[in-house]
């Protein structure tokens, strides 16, 4: 399998047949930025600006204050609290906020940059994924080898496959194959799991093997929402 910068990282995150490959992926691309955005980022005039305005999600600021240095997030968030200050809040104390202001709280709550950046770099990487599924025999076997896709990424994968350059139609229609033995043999092995899992409470089956049972309800957690509990 001949590789260059583009498919090296993607290789790289196929030849682990551990879960999903997308969620690998991103994984890889979340830990990237949260490093990223506290360290030689923080100080880039351009990217601060588009901090003080979007700031981050829950989830991202939990991980850049457990991964990134405090000076680095404080830093982030003062401007960011002086930008919602500046356009989100009245001057006027005895005033209500303006609908463009209550609208821009709203949107807030939705904007993170690191997501933003993640599913923008993600669509690269995949444009990638579906070229090397339609060139290179090796990493078609890459991918029939991945343990499943979970369902976010399942529909993420079929919808950016339509009319991609670099994949004849045969490889398409091999791809939507592959790509649906993976789901459909990953559910079905779920739905036997938590099946098994809910026979064990019944007394009559007290003793007998749990079998692959016992995690079967968060294993269909992450294979749902294509996130670790």
């Amino acid at each position: 399998m001949k590789e260059n910068i583009c498919t090296i990282p993607i290789n790289d995150i196929f030849r682990n047949t551990d879960g999903c490959p997308v969620c690998r992926m991103y994984k890889m691309l979340e830990e990237q930025y949260v490093e990223y955005i506290t360290g030689a980022a923080m100080m880039a005039p351009d990217v601060r600006v588009i901090t003080n305005k979007t700031g981050f999600c829950h989830t991202h600021y939990k991980q850049m204050i457990a991964h990134g240095p405090k000076l680095s997030n404080a830093l982030l968030i003062q401007t960011h609290l002086a930008q919602i200050k500046e356009d989100l809040l009245p001057k006027n104390e005895t005033s209500m906020p303006s609908k463009k202001q209550m609208q821009g709280i709203r949107t807030l709550d939705q904007t993170c940059y690191v997501c933003d950046r993640i599913e923008k770099d993600i669509l690269h990487l995949l444009s990638t994924v579906f070229v090397q599924f339609g060139k290179d025999e090796e990493f078609r076997k890459l991918y029939q080898s991945q343990e499943y896709i979970c369902l976010n990424h399942y529909e993420l994968l079929m919808r950016e496959s339509q009319n991609r350059p670099g994949v004849d139609k045969k490889f398409r229609t091999q791809f939507y194959t592959e790509t649906n033995r993976l789901i459909n043999r990953y559910i079905d092995t779920l739905y036997d799991d938590v099946t098994h899992l809910t026979t064990m409470y019944d007394y009559r089956n007290a003793g007998k093997d749990w079998k692959n049972s016992v995690d079967s309800v968060e294993r269909s957690v992450v294979f749902l929402t294509g996130k670790d509990i």
